[in-house]
């Protein structure tokens, strides 16, 4: 997958974590989980979704390389290339 598919699939599965939140506007380097609020349960539902749809297993040693969107894409990227 395309790091602009990913961007959008990430974008996606926030908003269905933080819906009012405007993800426009979102720091490609701050930490999603302070910009958006959410808590560790929310983040962790954000990685599964993110599995899901990828259909891709994350370690929970790497959780923490998905804690900023720049750092979600990569990662989620270089895991989904064939």
């Amino acid at each position: 997958m395309k790091h602009p598919d990913i961007h959008e699939l990430i974008l996606v599965k926030l908003s269905e974590l933080a819906p009012e939140a405007d993800l426009s506007s979102l720091d490609p380097e701050a930490d999603i989980r302070e910009e958006l609020d959410i808590d560790s349960f929310d983040f962790v539902r954000f990685i599964t979704s993110m599995c899901e749809a990828l259909k891709i297993d994350v370690p929970e040693e790497d959780y923490l390389k998905l804690t900023t969107l720049s750092g979600a894409e990569s990662y989620l990227a270089s895991r989904t290339k064939t």
